[in-house]
């Protein structure tokens, strides 16, 4: 046998790649044969020629580095011209000896020996070989299969990631001859001449070595090697690839230019960076040789770099090493950077490795020319030898039993019919042997007659089953139970009687009569009876119900049962594996069908304790239940479609829970419902070619025994020979098919794409099915299919990366499609939208989290431990990331797929189920093969040709999946490369790639006109962005859309938008300071739940921020919501306060740390305090918290002690410019606070060190510490034990000394209050009174002359100083001072001489401000002393003052009263808290419990009106101090509720918020006790807030648009605590409050007023928020009614008044076509020529606005029609309600908005300037009226509507002749048409409508009445 090496890839050097491939051509004899190494061979210029262009150029060996430096033995063959001789070339050369067939004969060589190696010809013959020479030589065709196998295996042992590396020396170069490739080629035998012709095409260049190689030493790291002296050089990668002709060309220039010709990178500047690296000192640089200098052709000298004079010319880029310098260093010269500009960036795509995916030699055929294995024939015999003894046993006990010998009950038994059969142990023994025969091979080898005989025997069970009744009956005692439980034994043997005999029938025998029709049909029909029984009744029994008794009964028995399921379980997998393997009648496959169906939907329970059998012993027999389905599925396609009709019309029966649905384990450990994994698989499976090899030789065998050869093909067989003649192929191999790339693609998809269509029409029709009832039905509704497609797309999404489900994809991207056809369809109903959008979030969630996980994993993977598969994935998915990869880069051979592939394989053998996704991903990588292929514009010849070959493998495993696994092997993939390998796939498919378009529509919905669609769009943004937080950052508009809804006019979207902004806060904690004052704002929204949500995301962000301005902005807004209107808002803004600024320094440690956070929570009190406008209510908050009903919290105590103790340290603080730190001044005010909250909180020492605040006050800068230090003693020091009386009477002197510096009231009051404190301590008040003394001195002398400037301001400051220390103290015991200082003066009271001398100020006649100052005196003088209000000269003062109707003065009196009020309100409290304290009953002597009652009601009686018409004047403070005024009346009752109800109703309207709550808690209050009363009040109050609403607030408008909001809203929020029939009686009453006369109705210039109200109250109708459906009804029907009555009334008129229609002047009868339409249209008014012409114009106006208004009440009735879903007629089933759903609270259609009424209302409300307006209204109104054709008298329907709980035409329908009233009068249309007469004679038909009277009008009249 002659071996000579022809070529060789790699270089034998040390340090030789990896990638070195040598190759042999097999032509010389062994004897005497060489190896030639690849250095000695590269001196022939013409082998180069004949080299692959990567061994030639060198890139597969990588730059050769590490050139040996013995030259001695380099120069042992410089002058060799023949081949080297074995011995010679084995020290150089790697094991490459090989032989055609069996490898592993030759022993490795012994390297380094020098010994010469064994002659190859002793090892082995040479016979194979010649043979196959001379087959070739002799034209055998038929051995063409072995010699290409041959030469396979010859090029597969050369490829080098399967063999030993080996390093050799290099040999030196020598004269060779050249030889030309014709030459050598001719002279070669068939076989090595095969070998040689492949070489030429097997070995390429692999992309990789295209990269830039890596610098070694700094010697090779540019984009171009330095050219040596011949040219060799790698060349340059380009977009294009180089022809051939270019690519050998061996001269340097061409090189060079090839090297210079890199289009789009632009030129790189000339400088050149030197670096000197100093050499050792021993460095010879002649000492060394260019490397490259072994690899120069025979003609060229290596000359050393040292001696070379001239350099070559090299490129501008280049890394030039020069040795030349003197001092015995290296220059490196770099090239110098000039900018970025001189770089073009280039894309490399990762390749797959390789080294991945080898081809398998020696298939079966090469396996027989060997031999089988001796292992597995022995196995199989010995696998035989047992199943034969086990039948002659079980054969022989037959017999003995028959002979009725014992000894053999243990193997048969005698039944009672005398027959024998196996027992149960027996039957698992041989169906043991029997599976063990079968999987080694052996099973043909058994003598029929003894399976025969084995089938009959175990029949004798099957037919026991015949008289065991295993039903189960509900009513058993327990003996009855165990006896059926005993009965279990003989069901556990008839079913392992049935597997033994279906094991026999699965061995794949082809004796006919082994498979009786009889047989089969009796274990199918086992399977049925155990399944309805057994198996359902045991699985359905639970522990509560009717079946509860029977279930404890088994319950004891769930060993027993289970085992019973076990065996069950593993009949029916056997039955899925027959099916798969023989073909069953269609009775056998119909019963199997309905079999698994049932059991597939019988819901199990999810608790072990609730199931008698256990969880998962049922699960077990449901997931073979599918395994049989989808084997008919597979097996049967002409029943694909009924099998997933029938799966899809039993979704009703599953359970809906998450919990209870979700029964079917995933491999990775989730769950999902058992349907959605049928589905899925039923789906993968029919993307699978069918397998009918079994069933065609089946079917041979038939036609054979029946004598059937002769005759005509059946039709089944016709079907076959077509359908295996389309898979024909014109390409024989993947060589083949990488030429003609073209027509492989085209095959391909001529096979795959009907598996592909297949399982997507089926996946579609599923999705529609599911889709198209999900649309009709409601989460809440009666059908579950709406929850169900929910549960389905949750169940997909979690299969989306699994590569066990890759149908997942294909159902969520026909469900994406349909739910984007859905949203975008104009005519698409709101809650098809909302669905469409909750979908569409979870799938983009889904598509969001697979992206990121493919990112995680990418950066898991990427390290020095990952192998090259993970390495290669990563890149890929890098790339793929980025947008950067191309179609084949995805479906490479050894690329994702690939992957998916071998790991599913690799796992089919243990789960069986994998098949159908080992047939998808197939069909799938086909499909993605043929698209990439069509997407491909450029032609690139290699790109191609891998496509080609790519396809044509592809073609083969789509027609037999077990090609891949025979033909090749893989290296093995782990879990986590499969499944990132299949994260890849799915981020290239249509689904991945519709993200994008998913998220616009996501975000475009926000913008959406349609409220609930904003809010569903919110939540489903939502889901994407907490799967990926990356979409925020960025210039991401995604915040600004939210920003934009959180101030929706939408409560809910509001809501909504609120919960996405936390989330957002939460994923991108960068994003609090910009979205904090957002949502800071939505403290004030308009709705509870929004406040509540903004409220708790503002704690959760001041908890976690440190910054202060941020944590003081959140501060003051819970402060202010501490006085919302909602109780449950104002509790909770509490409860923050005390989460935020207390809880957190509960725990007192005492540690440093602690200290700094008090200090710092002081400073941000103060800081909050100072810049907010919450101060007044803080000490109402602290004192909240400070007392809990629990009395033993102690914490905020011992934390507001703490915070008091560290303000006190900064008092002497200065005040600064400076917010670094807080100023004393500002820590007194907060003081103050904390003063009202608790004085317990402050000690004496304490109190001292304030008292230098007061002595340092000189004037109004220290103004404000003075009034703190006054509010603080006035608090503080009532409480205090004991205080020495010294520090008093100087706080008392400092305070007295003050009264003359202060100017401000408020500053003054505290002073005179803290004066009084210090006085009673002291128990001394003649200070006091010598101070009211001398000023009542001082005014009375201001009395005797007119009064200027100067005097005016001193009347003001005494009369200030007077009111307020008479407000304060009680100075009768002082009496005798005053006496003294007003000698004439005889009365007895201080105040009443205060009154006497103030009151003449008071008159008319005086100045304004001493009028002003008079009355705030004598004001302060009555608060405190209440009966100098009914002094005639004091109330007749007042008078005076609320005739004159001056605001300043009246203010003056009403401060009073609210103070006086107020007071008497606290006094009342306090005296029923304390009488309760005391266990006493409160003194009913005086009314209200205080002594001065008389004297607030005489006030309140005599000035009532007057606070009435401030309050309802206007909208400012001034009337809000009486709104005060009012409520503190209306609280304390002092007069009759009907007096104040109907203004407190007036104010709800107002557009001041504090008014209008004010008044709706006082109305509340009002209602609650005096409902009977006020509610006859509410018709007068509606009539006072449109007159309040038009005159001051200056809308008459009955509602409010942004957003859409009833303006008496707040009446009906009172309502809602009133019985139904109240509520619908005001409602009614409120309709009729439109209702008018005719002839009475005032419509003079402008909008008449009548319409004005009927507008008001019209937009009241429609805005409001109903509560019951009884009320929608009431509003509706009475309003039919008023347009009844008074708009034939009205329409009669205008008929014949304006359009002179009279009833005897009627046209003669038209035809039924002249009188309208097919609808009943009336002829067209506008053809009167002059509307109104002779008509009064007073009379038109009149006319007009009656039409107006009757035409605002249709508006509003056809409008809440159609937003409460009542339908649009009066007959419409949907507007009939039953009585007992008068309650229910109505639910609004969604998508039916309030802006279209409005702009309706609105065009209504003009017209009425000219004519022509008017007669429209009018034409308007009659075409209204004449359309209906059911119109009635009002009176033959006025009652009873609803007591019968329905519309006024309940029960009516259109033939009821006699009963439906008779039509109003005018007879004719305005045209003179006589109009279409109604015809009572028929009943109206059932059945579908006509198309017409279902076609919309285009006008805004209802279409019901057409």
């Amino acid at each position: 046998m002659d071996i000579s090496p022809k070529r060789t890839g790699g270089t034998a050097s040390v340090g030789c790649p990896k990638t070195a491939a040598p190759a042999f051509a097999l032509d010389a004899p062994l004897t005497g044969s060489c190896f030639r190494p690849q250095c000695q061979l590269a001196n022939s210029r013409n082998d180069d020629e004949r080299l692959p262009q990567f061994i030639q150029s060198g890139t597969m060996n990588g730059p050769q580095n590490g050139i040996s430096s013995r030259r001695e033995e380099a120069n042992i063959a410089a002058t060799i011209t023949r081949p080297l001789t074995l011995q010679q070339a084995l020290p150089y050369s790697p094991q490459t000896s090989t032989v055609p067939f069996i490898p592993y004969i030759i022993p490795d060589p012994s390297i380094g020996s020098g010994s010469p190696a064994e002659p190859v010809s002793s090892l082995f013959p040479r016979s194979e070989f010649d043979n196959l020479n001379n087959e070739t030589a002799g034209g055998q065709d038929q051995h063409s299969k072995n010699i290409k196998q041959a030469v396979d295996f010859v090029i597969h042992d050369m490829k080098p990631a399967q063999r030993t590396k080996y390093n050799f020396r290099s040999v030196p170069q020598g004269q060779t001859r050249s030889a030309s490739k014709k030459t050598s080629a001719n002279s070669l035998t068939p076989v090595t001449k095969a070998v040689h012709d492949r070489l030429e095409t097997y070995f390429r260049a692999s992309k990789n070595n295209a990269k830039t190689e890596k610098a070694v030493n700094g010697s090779a790291a540019s984009h171009a090697r330095k050219p040596s002296k011949d040219g060799d050089k790698i060349p340059e990668k380009t977009p294009e690839k180089p022809s051939k002709k270019n690519s050998e060309k061996k001269t340097p220039n061409a090189n060079k230019n090839a090297d210079s010709s890199n289009a789009g990178t632009p030129q790189t500047s000339t400088a050149k960076v030197e670096i000197a690296i100093k050499a050792s000192k021993n460095f010879d640089p002649s000492s060394y040789e260019d490397g490259d200098s072994f690899m120069q052709p025979a003609d060229t000298s290596a000359v050393p770099l040292s001696n070379t004079t001239e350099l070559p010319l090299v490129e501008a880029d280049e890394i030039i090493v020069d040795t030349s310098e003197p001092a015995g260093g290296l220059r490196i010269e770099f090239p110098a950077i000039s900018g970025t500009d001189d770089y073009a960036e280039v894309t490399v795509a990762p390749y797959a490795p390789s080294s991945l995916s080898a081809r398998r030699y020696g298939n079966a055929q090469g396996q027989d020319l060997i031999g089988s294995s001796l292992d597995t024939r022995q196995r199989g015999e010995a696998a035989l030898d047992s199943l034969e003894s086990q039948l002659r046993t079980i054969f022989s006990a037959v017999g003995y039993a028959f002979a009725m010998e014992p000894g053999y009950d243990h193997i048969v038994r005698l039944m009672p019919d005398q027959e024998v059969a196996i027992t149960a142990g027996t039957h698992q023994k041989l169906h043991g042997a029997l599976q063990k025969a079968i999987e080694l091979r052996a099973f043909d080898k058994v003598a029929v007659e003894s399976l025969l005989q084995t089938i009959k025997l175990s029949e004798a069970s099957l037919k026991n089953m015949d008289i065991i009744d295993i039903h189960i009956d509900e009513n058993w005692d327990e003996a009855a139970a165990d006896a059926w439980v005993a009965q279990l034994a003989e069901v556990d043997t008839a079913m392992k009687a049935a597997r033994t005999c279906l094991r026999i029938l699965s061995g794949g025998r082809e004796d006919k009569q082994l498979y009786a029709e009889a047989m089969i049909l009796r274990c199918v029909n086992l399977c049925k009876t155990i399944t309805e029984d057994l198996v359902m009744p045991l699985v359905e029994l639970g522990s509560s119900g009717t079946g509860a008794s029977i279930f404890k009964l088994l319950f004891k028995h769930k060993k027993t049962l289970s085992t019973t399921f076990v065996t069950c379980q593993k009949l029916f997998a056997l039955v899925a594996e027959l099916i798969a393997k023989i073909e069953l009648s269609e009775t056998a496959i119909n019963t199997l069908e309905y079999t698994a169906s049932k059991l597939i939907f019988v819901e199990n329970a999810h608790v072990e304790r609730e199931s008698v059998v256990g969880v998962q012993k049922f699960d077990g027999i449901r997931s073979v239940a599918m395994d049989i389905l989808c084997q008919i599925f597979v097996s049967k396609p002409e029943q694909r479609q009924g099998i997933i009709d029938d799966i899809l019309t039993s979704l009703e029966k599953l359970p809906v829970g998450k919990q209870s649905s979700k029964q079917f384990k995933l491999a990775d450990g989730g769950s999902i419902q058992p349907v959605s994994a049928l589905i899925m698989r039923l789906i993968q499976s029919s993307s699978g070619k069918v397998d009918q090899s079994g069933e065609g030789r089946r079917a041979a065998l038939l036609k054979d025994i029946d004598g059937d050869a002769d005759g005509e093909p059946q039709q089944g067989e016709t079907e076959t020979v077509a359908r295996q003649g389309q898979s024909v192929s014109s390409l024989t191999s993947d060589d083949h098919a990488s030429q003609q790339h073209a027509i492989a693609i085209q095959e391909l998809d001529t096979v795959s794409s009907p598996l592909y269509d297949n399982a997507t029409r089926n996946a579609s029709y599923v999705i529609n099915f599911i889709v198209k009832r999900a649309i009709g039905s409601s989460k809440s509704g009666d059908t579950p299919y709406r929850n169900l497609l929910d549960l389905f797309v949750d169940d997909f999404t979690v299969c989306l990366d699994s590569p066990d489900w890759p149908c997942a994809e294909l159902l969520l991207r026909l469900l994406m499609l349909r739910m984007v056809q859905l949203f975008e369809g104009q005519k698409t109903a709101v809650p098809a939208k909302n669905m469409a959008l909750e979908l569409l979030g979870s799938m983009s969630a889904a598509i969001s989290r697979l992206r990121s996980h493919v990112k995680r994993t990418a950066i898991n993977f990427e390290g020095a431990d990952a192998d090259e598969m993970s390495r290669y994935l990563v890149d890929l998915a890098i790339h793929i990331l980025d947008q950067k990869s191309q179609p084949e880069h995805l479906v490479a051979w050894a690329g994702p797929f690939r992957a998916v592939l071998e790991y599913l394989q690799s796992r089919s053998t243990e789960d069986q189920h994998l098949a159908s996704a080992v047939a998808f991903v197939i069909t799938d990588w086909a499909n993605r093969t043929h698209i990439g292929y069509d997407s491909i514009k450029d032609e690139e010849a290699e790109r191609d040709s891998e496509l080609g070959r790519l396809a044509y493998r592809l073609r083969k495993m789509v027609e037999d999946r077990k090609w891949l696994a025979s033909e090749y092997t893989f290296k093995a993939i782990s879990a986590n490369q499969a499944k990132l390998a299949f994260s890849i796939i799915l981020l290239k498919s249509p689904l991945c790639e519709s993200f994008g378009k998913i998220l616009n529509i996501l975000l475009g919905s926000m913008a959406s006109d349609q409220a609930t669609v904003r809010s569903k769009s919110l939540k489903s943004i939502n889901q994407v962005l907490e799967t990926d937080p990356s979409i925020l950052d960025g210039d991401s508009s995604v915040i600004q859309l939210i920003l934009e809804c959180s101030s929706d006019s939408s409560t809910q979207v509001r809501d909504s938008a609120l919960g996405l902004l936390g989330s957002c806060i939460q994923m991108r904690p960068a994003l609090e300071p910009s979205l904090t004052p957002k949502i800071i704002d939505r403290f004030q929204d308009a709705g509870v739940g929004v406040r509540k949500r903004a409220m708790k995301l503002a704690r959760d962000i001041y908890l976690r921020n440190r910054n202060k301005s941020i944590r003081c902005a959140i501060a003051n807004g819970l402060l202010r919501r501490v006085q919302d209107p909602d109780e449950g808002v104002r509790d909770l803004a509490r409860q923050m306060i005390e989460e935020v600024w207390f809880a957190p320094f509960y725990s007192n440690d005492g540690s440093a740390a602690y200290q700094t956070a008090i200090t710092e929570h002081v400073a941000l009190i103060i800081q909050t305090v100072k810049t907010g406008t919450a101060t007044e209510i803080l000490d109402k908050v602290f004192q909240t918290i400070l007392r809990p009903n629990n009395k033993s919290l102690e914490g905020p105590f011992s934390v507001c002690s703490k915070l008091v103790i560290e303000m006190f340290g900064l008092l002497d603080n200065p005040d600064s410019e400076d917010a670094s730190g807080p100023s004393g001044r500002d820590a007194l005010q907060v003081l103050t606070i904390f003063a009202k909250a608790d004085p317990k909180l402050f000690n004496v020492e304490q109190i001292r060190l304030l008292k230098p605040q007061l002595a340092s006050f000189s004037g109004p800068e220290e103004l404000a510490a003075f009034r703190a230090v006054t509010v603080i003693y006035k608090r503080v020091l009532p409480e205090l034990s004991s205080v020495h009386s010294q520090f008093l009477g100087e706080v008392r002197k400092q305070l007295l000394l003050g009264v003359g510096k202060i100017s401000s009231r408020g500053a003054l009051d505290d002073l005179i209050a803290c004066a009084k404190v210090v006085c009673d301590l002291l128990n001394d008040f003649s200070p006091m009174a010598t101070l009211i003394g001398s000023s009542l001195f001082g005014i009375q002398r201001l009395s005797v002359a007119p009064l200027d400037a100067k005097r005016l301001n001193i009347l003001g400051a005494y009369s200030i100083i007077v009111g307020n220390v008479a407000k304060h103290c009680d100075l009768d015991p002082q009496i005798e001072i005053l006496r003294a200082k007003f000698p004439k003066w005889q009365g007895d009271s201080v105040p009443r001489l205060i009154v006497d001398i103030m009151t003449p100020f008071t008159d008319p006649r005086q100045p304004l401000e001493a009028r002003k100052a008079a009355l705030e005196a004598i004001g302060l003088v009555c608060q405190s002393w209440p009966r100098n209000y009914v002094l005639a000269k004091v109330y007749t003062a007042f008078q005076q003052v609320f005739q004159e109707q001056s605001p300043m003065l009246e203010t003056m009196i009403l401060r009073s009263f609210k103070e006086f009020l107020m007071g008497e309100e606290r006094r009342s409290e306090a005296s029923t808290q304390a009488a309760a304290a005391a266990g006493g009953k409160k003194e009913l002597t005086i009314m209200g419990g205080t002594n001065f009652d008389d004297v607030a009601s005489a006030t309140t009686q005599r000035f009532l009106k007057d606070f009435t018409r401030i309050a309802l004047s206007s909208q400012d403070e001034y009337a809000f101090l009486a709104m005060e005024v009012l409520g503190s009346i209306n609280r304390q009752g002092l007069t009759h509720p009907k007096e104040t109800g109907v203004t407190l109703i007036t104010l709800e309207t107002s557009a001041n918020k504090k008014i209008a709550e004010l008044a709706f808690m006082e109305h509340r209050a009002l209602h609650e006790k005096h409902e009977t009363v006020l509610e006859r009040e509410y018709v007068k109050a509606v009539q006072s807030a449109y007159n309040y609403q038009r005159d001051i607030v200056k809308d008459p408008h009955g509602a409010t648009t942004d957003p859409f909001q009833a303006k008496l809203h707040l009446l009906m929020e009172v309502l809602k605590i009133s019985k139904m029939k109240n509520k619908q009686r005001f409602v009614e009453k409120l309709c009729y409050q439109v209702d008018f006369d005719l002839n009475k109705l005032n419509a003079k210039s402008g909008v008449p007023q009548h319409v004005g109200f009927a507008r008001f109250i019209v937009d009241n109708l429609t805005y409001f928020d109903y509560q019951t459906m009884g009320e929608v009804h009431t509003a509706v029907n009475s309003i039919e009614k008023i347009v009844t009555t008074t708009g034939a009334t009205v329409a009669q008129a205008i008929e014949s008044e304006i359009f002179n229609m009279r009833m005897d002047l009627d046209a003669p009868p038209a035809t039924e076509e002249a009188s309208g339409d097919a609808e009943g249209e009336p002829a067209d008014i506008a053809e009167v020529p002059v509307v109104g012409a002779n008509v009064n114009p007073a009379r038109f106006r009149q006319l007009a606005s009656a039409s107006v208004i009757l035409l605002m009440l249709w508006e509003a009735r056809t409008h809440l029609r159609k937003l409460y879903n009542m339908g649009t007629s009066r007959h419409d089933s949907k507007a009939k309600i039953l009585a007992k759903d008068l309650n229910k609270t109505p639910t609004k259609v969604q998508g039916v908005h309030g802006d279209k009424v409005w702009e309706e209302l609105q065009a209504h409300g003009t017209g009425f300037d000219a004519p022509q307006g008017m007669g429209a209204k009018c034409k308007a109104l009659i075409e209204l009226m004449n359309v209906d054709k059911e119109f009635k008298v009002a009176a033959e329907d006025a009652e009873g509507d609803m007591d019968a709980a329905g519309t006024p035409s309940e029960g009516e329908d259109d033939g009821e002749g006699d009963e439906r009233g008779r039509k109003r009068k005018g007879g004719s249309t305005p045209s003179g048409r006589k109009k279409r007469p109604r015809s009572n004679s028929q009943p109206r038909k059932r059945g579908r409508p006509r198309l017409s009277s279902m076609e919309p009008d285009d006008g805004e009249v209802d279409a019901s009445w057409l």
